[in-house]
């Protein structure tokens, strides 16, 4: 069974640093892109940082020099490093990627770790 995995989440105080990671697992050919997303309570979805195979990053503007993510090809692990947390940045994140599963590629998604910054 394929499947993301989270951890890393928590509660912080406004400055604050928190590492999330996240881990595939199951009978997975290639992965190809990986990101972070996040949702807050009464808002849509929205992508926080990607990184592809290749190591080409994307970051939201509001994180962008505060947020680094990162992957482990071999292993096929990615993480988000959360430096100078703030109240903005609280919300559930999502692990996603889009994985080579048979013979097809397909979007799948982590279940989610809650991040909350508050003092």
């Amino acid at each position: 069974q394929v499947q993301l995995v989270e951890s890393g989440g928590g509660l912080v105080q406004p400055g604050g640093s928190l590492r999330l990671s996240c881990a595939a697992s199951g009978t997975i050919s290639s992965v190809n892109v990986m990101g972070w997303y996040r949702q807050a309570p009464g808002k849509q979805r929205e992508l926080v940082a990607s990184v592809t195979g290749g190591g080409s990053t994307n970051y939201k503007d509001s994180v962008k020099g505060r947020f680094t993510i990162s992957r482990d090809n071999a292993k096929k692990t990615m993480s988000l490093q959360m430096n100078s947390l703030n109240a903005e940045d609280t919300a559930v994140y999502y692990c996603n990627a889009r994985l080579w599963v048979g013979r097809d590629w397909v979007n799948y998604w982590g279940q989610g770790t809650q991040v909350s910054v508050s003092s």
